[in-house]
């Protein structure tokens, strides 16, 4: 239970954020993981963040990771951008506000680069404690 891999490619079409969200959940209840407190909520919206970001700042394919093991749940989104994400203050506005949430909800997250594009990636615990899946300070 709660350990796994899984790699999937999708086209750049609107679909495919949810297309993308439901293999979270599948996954995830698949690797025994969907019960734990908020982790399977908080994976799909951060995943459909990353799509998203993938979907309109690189147009195009883009291929997400999921891992699960040690107590970590691992979610990658590598496309062929070069844009590397930033986080914007929340603020008022409707958009923009897609790596502020991954900011303030996952344990950590990053970016990294290579001659193809990039991968964002997030962490978040599945030890199943209410702070498990939050940065520590």
């Amino acid at each position: 239970m709660g350990a796994g891999h899984l790699s999937v490619e999708y086209d750049p079409r609107p679909s495919a954020v949810r297309e993308a969200r439901a293999e979270v959940r599948r996954q995830l209840e698949g690797w025994g993981l969907a019960d734990l407190g908020d982790l399977a909520d908080v994976a799909e919206l951060l995943v459909s963040e990353l799509a998203t970001n993938a979907l309109l700042h690189s147009a195009s394919r883009f291929r997400l990771t999921l891992s699960a093991a040690h107590g970590l749940l691992r979610c990658e989104v590598r496309d062929a951008g070069r844009r590397v994400p930033t986080v914007l203050d929340a603020g008022a506005s409707e958009s923009g506000r897609g790596m502020f949430l991954v900011d303030a909800l996952a344990r950590r997250w990053g970016c990294h680069q290579d001659a193809s594009g990039k991968t964002v990636w997030f962490e978040l615990g599945t030890c199943g404690s209410d702070d498990c899946g939050r940065r520590r300070s």
